[in-house]
C-alpha cells in the first residue's frame, strides 16, 4: 500500500459524502493511509482539475498520477483490504468496460445534475435574501 493515496470528493453532494465517509471511515480505524480531500475546501491543482470538473467525478491521486471514474474507484478499493475483491472483479476487462460505461454515461452525470441544481438553487437563495 502507498503512503501516497488521495480522494478528491464533493462532501457537498450527500450520495458522495455518504460513500466517501463509509470509505474514510473504515481507512481511518485501520490506519490505512488515505487522505480524504473535499473538492470545497482544498488545492484542487494537486489535482490538475477545476471545482467543475472535480464534481463531474471521483478523482483518486495515487502515487503522483491521478485517476478519474472507475479507475479512481480501482485505485481507492485496491488500498482497502475488504474492498480488494471488488477492486479485483470490477477490473475484469468485459465487466471493467460496462461499469466505465455506466459510472460515466449515468451514474457520474446523474450525481453532477443534481449537484448543478443544488448550486443553482443556493444560489438563488442567496440572490433573494
Amino acid at each position: 500500500m502507498s503512503d501516497d493515496t488521495r480522494v478528491l470528493f464533493n462532501a457537498d453532494c450527500p450520495i458522495c459524502n455518504y460513500e466517501i465517509s463509509h470509505y474514510a471511515t473504515y481507512s481511518t480505524a485501520r490506519g490505512l493511509a488515505i487522505r480524504f480531500d473535499d473538492l470545497n475546501d482544498c488545492d484542487l491543482a494537486r489535482y490538475g482539475v477545476d471545482k467543475d470538473a472535480a464534481a463531474r467525478r471521483l478523482h483518486v491521486l495515487h502515487d503522483g498520477q491521478v485517476y478519474a471514474g472507475i479507475d479512481a474507484f480501482l485505485v481507492l478499493w485496491r488500498q482497502m483490504p475488504r474492498y480488494r475483491p471488488l477492486a479485483k472483479l470490477v477490473g475484469l476487462p468485459i465487466i471493467r468496460q460496462l461499469a466505465a460505461a455506466l459510472y460515466d454515461h449515468i451514474l457520474a452525470p446523474a450525481l453532477y445534475s443534481r449537484h448543478r441544481r443544488r448550486v443553482m438553487r443556493l444560489q438563488a437563495a442567496d440572490r433573494n435574501s
